[in-house]
């Protein structure tokens, strides 16, 4: 998420919780403190604080049937008083209420004489100053909940289910096990690779709308492009929806999304449950309803992941571990702010993440909760790897972890992150063995911004890049080489368009100035139409994509340049009805909508990157050789432009770019007879023509060549 570019205010809505210190003995003692503290000495707080270390445990948690026993078991150690809410309907005011017990590690346990199937549940937890008789206290979602129902309204009350676990068919499936090198990811949310209506499917915007057969969108369409993993938006349960749209809540104000959702997915509320946002049908959903009452998405998203595998496709998830939901009350927050959440000398929540809290991930039992969810997800899941947001706000213990303990299950498990939050540091999730998304390259090949900030495939330089930079890309930005990132090239994820930003279609719309952001787009077909200058662009800055060492990873629509215009007739108050978007994290509407007429209409773009995928595919030099294989060569009248001679084993390429805005580069050959294999018009693994001795390349154009 884009964060810096969202201003997510922390809403508490019950002013009467208080929190709780304690001084270190046998068993915890309380000294009552307001929930706003004024210390005078922050020292005493920070000591305090810090001391909630000494808590652990490792017994199960979460609610579970055992011996005709249903055990319900949460971690909060400065409650004083915690209650267990019993529900057979989850829209009921009040449900059966027990008191449960609390032992030294600080784990509050309870076990019924029942199997309680299908019941819903959640925690009344207290703390020193609160109101044990308040009727309002908030009933707190379970955070080991295997499933929850969530209503749609803002601060998104849930209630955990009470799942029995159904035997689930893999039909012989498992993890895709590949090399990382070999990976060609392919971000996508889950909703809008069938929400719109060209994609054909009758469950749209579904876990089973994504991957019915037989229609023009979704798995097929994946599928066909030739991509080898997917990387899903986040798909745990999140908050999804936002504070009233210039309503005041608690003293705070939303001025920045009139849409009143958040339909990217980064407001996590529940680490080990599947979002029912995506296994409804969301055009009849209706505000003030409970969604995933059945539990259903559990089947659902199994089902998605097993046809996946069927056609070897990876399928990855986006997690976030590095702040918890702002759109709730009764989660982490309101169990043991304390212990979970990072804190200034004042007791006030640290916020680097920009989206109102951070997770305390260096506590012991939080980061149990961390790797257990996510263990969690590989076994019964069958989830191949995980991309993990703002990944330097997670301590390095954990990250270290994590690392140990997922591998242990899975060898070939896929973990990578966003390498910045708190700071940037690539080169320290190399060292540990995780990759992470690469913005130097994103950067150095299209540029930062539109406007002023252009990169390489416009004949200019943005920031620190130069010819040695673009050319230490092509090998993986190694340390090796100056202001390189990464020990090993399968750290590092090369791409050129996330969720974030600007698509990449769009980014050079704009920065060709060819399209005014400022404008209103009144037929976004005609605008989705790429022009002759536009569409070298796109196939310049994929070429040199593809054929770069690493990690390989796409955005949903980028092989359409796909652009993400604001529909003029959405209902929200929004000044930019019309414009394109570079935002759209709030928008459950077509700006986001894969629209496969689009697809069509950019069909020679759509080919171009089938043809790449199919040529990184085919040829192991793209994605094995090492930096001794690859033999530059500087164009002597442009440093837009320059070649490379690739050799690997029995494989030998030439591959050759010209960024060059107005000027044609001829550059000579090796010795020998060179089939072209992709040029200005086509890309594949098929032979175009024959050549040998020289080649010429027109302005903002590549090619590759194999040695017959």
């Amino acid at each position: 998420m884009k964060k810096n570019s969202i201003i997510i205010a922390a809403v508490v809505l019950i002013s009467t919780i208080f929190s709780s210190e304690f001084l270190i003995g046998e068993n915890l003692y309380f000294k009552e403190t307001r929930y706003t503290r004024s210390f005078t000495d922050s020292t005493e707080f920070q000591q305090r604080y810090k001391d909630l270390d000494r808590f652990y445990s490792n017994k199960q948690l979460g609610s579970f049937v055992v011996d005709g026993k249903t055990v319900f078991r949460l971690f909060a150690p400065t409650a004083v008083k915690v209650k267990l809410c019993l529900f057979d309907n989850p829209g009921e005011k009040t449900g059966k209420e027990y008191f449960m017990s609390k032992d030294d590690n600080g784990v509050w346990e309870l076990a019924l004489n029942q199997e309680l199937f299908g019941k819903y549940y959640g925690f009344k937890v207290f703390h020193i100053g609160d109101d044990f008789t308040n009727p309002n206290m908030p009933v707190c979602v379970d955070p080991y909940a295997k499933a929850v129902t969530s209503f749609t309204s803002y601060m998104n009350p849930r209630r955990a289910i009470i799942l029995k676990d159904e035997p689930f068919d893999w039909e012989g499936t498992h993890w895709v096990k590949q090399d990382w090198r070999d990976l060609i990811i392919y971000e996508m949310h889950v909703r809008d690779m069938t929400a719109h209506k060209s994609s054909r499917a009758k469950n749209r915007g579904a876990y089973k709308g994504l991957t019915e057969k037989g229609i023009r969108g979704g798995l097929d369409y994946i599928k066909s492009l030739g991509v080898n993993a997917v990387e899903l938006l986040p798909s745990q349960e999140f908050g999804n929806v936002e504070i009233p749209y210039k309503v005041s809540m608690a003293g705070k104000f939303n001025t920045w999304n009139p849409y009143e959702r958040n339909h990217w997915g980064y407001m996590t509320s529940n680490f080990f449950a599947p979002a029912a946002y995506y296994n409804e049908n969301w055009e009849k959903l209706k505000w003030n309803t409970w969604m995933g009452r059945d539990g259903s998405q559990v089947r659902a998203f199994k089902e998605m992941v097993k046809s996946f595998h069927k056609e070897g496709i990876a399928v990855i998830m986006d997690v976030v571990y590095n702040h918890l939901s702002e759109y709730e009350i009764g989660n982490l927050k309101q169990i043991d702010k304390d212990y979970y959440f990072r804190m200034d000398g004042k007791g006030n929540y640290i916020a680097q993440s920009f989206c109102g809290n951070d997770i305390k991930t260096e506590r012991p039992m939080m980061r149990r909760l961390i790797i257990e969810s996510l263990l969690y997800w590989m076994k019964e899941y069958h989830i191949d790897g995980f991309r993990f947001d703002l990944g330097k706000l997670i301590d390095w213990k954990t990250v270290e972890e994590i690392k140990r303990e997922l591998t242990k299950v899975n060898p070939n498990v896929i973990i990578v992150c966003e390498p910045w939050g708190g700071g940037y540091d690539p080169q320290g999730f190399s060292m540990r063995g995780w990759g992470a998304w690469n913005d130097q390259i994103r950067n150095g090949v299209k540029g930062e911004n539109p406007f002023n900030g252009l990169g390489w495939i416009f004949g200019q330089w943005y920031g620190n890049n130069s010819p040695q930079r673009i050319k230490s890309y092509v090998n993986g930005t190694l340390l090796r080489d100056s202001l390189g990132l990464f020990y090993s090239k399968e750290h590092s994820v090369n791409y050129l368009e996330s969720h974030d930003g600007y698509t990449l279609g769009d980014f050079i719309r704009i920065a060709s100035r060819e399209v005014d952001p400022n404008k209103i787009i009144k037929d976004v077909d005609k605008h989705v139409k790429l022009t002759p200058y536009q569409l070298k662009l796109n196939k310049l800055g994929a070429l040199f994509l593809f054929t770069s060492q690493g990690i390989t990873m796409i955005h949903a629509g980028q092989e359409y340049a796909r652009s993400k215009v604001i529909p003029l007739r959405v209902k929200a108050p929004d000044k930019n009805k019309g414009k394109i978007d570079h935002n759209s994290y709030d928008k459950d509407n077509e700006t986001n909508y894969i629209n496969y007429k689009h697809a069509e209409i950019n069909k020679e773009l759509v080919d171009y990157y089938k043809g790449l995928i199919a040529l990184r595919k085919t040829y192991t030099a793209f994605r094995y050789a090492d930096y001794e294989n690859i033999t530059f060569y500087d164009h002597p009248h442009s440093n837009f432009g320059f070649a490379y001679l690739l050799t690997y084993q029995d494989q030998a390429f030439v591959v050759l770019f010209n960024a060059d805005q107005s000027r044609s580069l001829e550059f000579p050959l090796p010795e020998g007879v060179w089939d072209v294999l992709v040029d200005k018009d086509s890309s594949g693994i098929k032979t175009r023509y024959v050549t040998g001795g020289k080649f010429n390349l027109e302005p903002v154009t590549g090619a590759v060549l194999k040695l017959r």
